[in-house]
């Protein structure tokens, strides 16, 4: 297979690549340090990469890809289980790290290779397969310890591809985030989907309104950010004309790895005049769909199949649906180029995401509007309601409370209910903590745009709610 990224060797060398705060590498420079570096990596079969938001991440990761060498990404933030469960079971032979990096104990007995971002020597030339493994991502944990996604050549070309075509996505674009580069949202589509367009990222290091509005004002045309990130614009526009220069500026925003609120889609929207498209992907499947950039933006979407990508909407006995009436729940599946090979060293784990003619179970549950576009509901495990007779994802509650003016920040639960089976539970941050709404006028509220069946019949409320480093929120901590 070809290099995954032809610009290192068919662009101009000296075209920006990436830029981290004051530190910046051109592609003639990345080039030489990954070369340098793969070739130190030659007869390994993975490494570790200690994750910082550096540019020796970026370098590290493109040197293991250009020696055909799977990469581990580690978040530096991990605790001592989780790190050594990781190490155990991806069983690294070398970990990358920033020479300044203080490593933990759980990499002691790691041989470490500093990455030095001036070395000098020539990338490797190819040999690694489209089914080759390039990444080993390691999923959140949540329902047991961590499994590594084993991510394909193909899966990352794939998907980088298909979000070029969708997004008008060239090598003239130049991408500001400040998304972690541990996971395939920052590393992924924030880095490597730069480099393979031929274009350049800016990664802020530390999120900051500030540093958005400077580098869009700078001459960056697209932003990636999660809900968190997208959430503190809104709330910064109304006294920052930089920053609503900039947002109206960019050419693409984007938002992802959990749905971005009804209320902050709004005021963004009329503060600047643009809309932050969403779109959808998973760790195992990378991106499955998104809205278009000549696609209408509509808060609570998250488009359409990506090309190369099949998607469908099952019941609980794995049949097909086929009515695409904006109400009827289905779990996703997905197949395509885009998905990983399995989980590493767990057969069982792999044999049990998959059907038997292919398709990947993503436990996530949708509608499909008439249209073709997907609205995700929430996850199987945590977010479909079985209440009274009726299945309901607890998303589009959570999305019709945000509507409410009363309403900061919403989370739906089920809990057991002697007659129902299982009751809808909204945990509601208000907009005015001295006033919060009454539970009876949000459940009125929620009836009315939705159905009388979907109302919550319990509502808490919370000062904030608990949310992971990408901005989901954790649920089972809400219900603990």
């Amino acid at each position: 297979m070809s290099s995954l990224f032809p610009a290192l060797t068919d662009g101009p060398p000296d075209r920006a690549a990436l830029r981290f705060g004051d530190r910046s590498l051109t592609y003639g420079e990345l080039a030489a340090a990954a070369g340098a570096l793969a070739g130190r990596l030659g007869g390994t079969e993975r490494v570790a990469v200690w994750a910082a938001p550096e540019p020796e991440t970026a370098v590290a990761v493109v040197a293991a890809l250009e020696a055909g060498v799977a990469a581990v990404p580690l978040n530096p933030k991990a605790g001592e289980k989780e790190l050594r469960h990781i190490l155990a079971d991806s069983a690294p032979a070398l970990v990358l790290a920033p020479p300044e990096a203080e490593l933990p104990d759980a990499l002691r007995d790691v041989e470490r290779i500093d990455v030095d971002v001036r070395a000098r020597g020539p990338l490797p030339g190819g040999g690694a397969g489209e089914d080759d493994p390039a990444l080993v991502v390691y999923t959140s944990g949540t329902t047991g310890p961590p499994k590594g996604a084993v991510l394909p050549r193909r899966a990352l070309a794939a998907t980088l591809d298909a979000l070029a075509q969708a997004w008008r996505w060239t090598g003239d674009d130049v991408l500001v985030h400040a998304l972690p580069l541990f996971h395939v949202h920052g590393l992924v589509l924030g880095v490597l989907g730069p480099l393979r367009r031929g274009g350049s990222v800016r990664h802020l290091g530390r999120f900051s309104a500030e540093g958005v509005a400077r580098e869009l004002n700078g001459g960056a045309t697209m932003l990636f950010g999660v809900p968190t990130m997208y959430h503190r614009l809104a709330e910064a526009l109304p006294t920052d004309p930089e920053l609503v220069r900039a947002l109206a500026s960019a050419r693409l925003l984007v938002s992802g790895s959990a749905a971005l609120p009804l209320h902050d889609h709004e005021r963004i929207a009329a503060a600047t005049g643009r809309r932050v498209i969403e779109r959808y992907g998973m760790t195992e499947t990378l991106m499955n769909t998104s809205v278009r950039a000549d696609g209408e933006a509509r808060p609570g979407t998250v488009g359409v199949p990506l090309p190369g990508v099949e998607l469908r909407l099952v019941e609980e006995d794995g049949s097909a649906i086929t009515v695409w009436d904006g109400q009827t729940v289905g779990e996703i599946q997905v197949r395509g180029p885009n998905l990983f090979t399995g989980y590493l060293n767990r057969p069982d784990a792999t044999a049990a995401a998959f059907t038997a003619d292919g398709w990947f179970r993503t436990g996530d549950m949708a509608v499909r509007d008439p249209d073709g576009s997907v609205r995700i509901v929430g996850r199987k495990a945590t977010d479909l309601i079985k209440s009274g007779g009726y299945k309901i994802g607890a998303g589009e509650i959570e999305n019709a409370l945000l509507e409410h003016p009363g309403v900061r920040e919403a989370a739906v639960t089920g809990e057991p209910d002697a007659d129902l089976g299982e009751r809808i539970v909204a945990w509601v941050v208000p907009a005015d903590p001295q006033a919060p709404p009454a539970a009876e006028e949000l459940a009125d509220h929620v009836a009315r745009r939705l159905a009388p069946h979907k109302r919550p019949r319990a509502v808490r409320y919370r000062d904030s709610l608990p949310r992971n480093d990408l901005g989901k929120i954790m649920k089972r901590a809400l219900t603990a």
